[in-house]
């Protein structure tokens, strides 16, 4: 692995870096959640069209840029950094993958140019809330538990007689960007019970019997939605024969993982910085407060998890087998960083008004969303058969197992 990168790659940094230094600070970010769409659209479409953030991975024919994985991580730990609300994770780390795995060609040739011009966004739309679940980062989402199940619960599609079309009745909760996506990705169950199957299905923001409502969020740059859905026509996503519908989720789960872990980087680094800056000029004893050693360890100790979680989340970024791992260690560094930032800013940082308080409500939020921490290493630990099999009695760590 050449953990140096390409002077291109260097300046998609440099460029996002310098545009959300001048139009993302913590006032335009404070705005821009209290917009209907929940982020600044002007700054959307500059991001779009300027930098083409949206289609960065996706390929050439697409639209797209044609880059790697690497290259939208990277852009995910600047917006990070800034807390930028925008519906980049909702619709080109999530959505977009999912079009491209399962969507018929002419599916993928209708939605993924839109999709890297910035004109049409996206949301995934799991029933229970359990996005983590249902992107296989913390359970095996083949049992379909994250999906509801049985006769009730979930979203249910049924396929109509008329037009041989698709109906979809159920809601689904928390849904990232759900309120103001044009397009929603929605898991629902068909076939009946007892051999009910979880697909995706294409609904327009306009269909008919959709309802979505804006919920208050703990972290406003994250907006979330209740998505509910009567009678409402939707498209298949990809071709009648049944896609591996669970497995495109479980893929696009771990690519997705590195991205949100370098976004969890960048906001941790975000705060570190704010703090350093803050230590340095905040004086006592008629001196700077970062002057005193117990102060400087407390720092570095902060510097070593962030950069250890950089180190883990551009790894991921190469080989997104170890996305979910590396996520795991960035949201924790987050939350410390974030935790120690706020007690560092002293009483001023106590206050909820304070900048600091977006990073502690962004860590919180996150692993709400996508974790928690335990559950994200539990499940890798599984996957890797870490502990094998453990019958009772055995030994585990020289620990009777009852």
């Amino acid at each position: 692995m050449d953990a140096a990168f390409t002077a291109e790659q260097d300046e998609i940094r440099r460029t996002l870096r310098d545009l959300l230094a001048k139009h993302s600070g913590p006032g335009e970010v404070r705005a821009a959640v209290r917009t209907a769409e929940g982020h600044d659209r002007a700054l959307w479409r500059r991001l779009a069209q300027e930098l083409g953030l949206p289609g960065l991975a996706l390929p050439d024919e697409c639209g797209g840029a044609g880059c790697t994985a690497t290259e939208l991580a990277l852009a995910c730990e600047e917006t990070g950094r800034a807390l930028l609300p925008s519906p980049l994770l909702a619709t080109a780390v999530l959505a977009a993958p999912l079009i491209a795995a399962l969507g018929t060609p002419a599916q993928r040739a209708d939605l993924l140019p839109r999709i890297a011009d910035g004109v049409l966004t996206a949301a995934l739309a799991v029933p229970g809330g359990s996005m983590a679940a249902a992107l296989g980062l913390t359970a095996d989402n083949r049992t379909g538990g994250w999906a509801g199940g049985g006769r009730a619960g979930g979203v249910q599609a049924r396929q109509d007689t008329g037009d041989g079309g698709w109906r979809l009745y159920g809601e689904a909760d928390r849904v990232l960007d759900g309120h103001s996506a044009g397009l929603l990705l929605v898991a629902a169950h068909a076939g009946g019970y007892p051999r009910s199957r979880t697909l995706l299905f294409l609904a327009p923001a306009e269909a008919d019997g959709l309802t979505r409502t804006r919920l208050t969020s703990m972290d406003e740059t994250r907006p979330l939605a209740r998505v509910e859905l009567r009678d409402t026509p939707a498209e298949l996503l990809g071709a009648d024969d049944a896609p591996d519908v669970c497995g495109a989720l479980a893929a696009t789960g771990r690519t997705a993982a590195a991205h949100l872990a370098a976004e969890a980087v960048g906001a941790a680094a975000g705060a570190l910085e704010r703090t350093v800056a803050y230590v340095k000029e905040r004086e006592q004893f008629g001196r700077a407060i970062g002057s005193f050693q117990a102060v400087k360890h407390r720092l570095a100790d902060l510097y070593v998890r962030v950069e250890a979680a950089r180190s883990a989340a551009y790894h991921a970024a190469w080989d997104p087998a170890a996305g979910p791992l590396a996520l795991a260690q960035a949201l924790e560094a987050a939350r410390t960083v974030a935790g120690e930032a706020v007690q560092l800013h002293g009483g001023i940082g106590f206050t909820w008004e304070h900048e600091a308080h977006l990073y502690v409500k962004r860590a919180a939020g996150d692993e709400l969303l996508f974790g928690p921490v335990h559950r994200l290493r539990d499940h890798a630990a599984g996957q890797a058969g870490l502990f094998g099999d453990v019958t009772p009695g055995g030994l585990v760590h020289g620990v009777a197992v009852r």
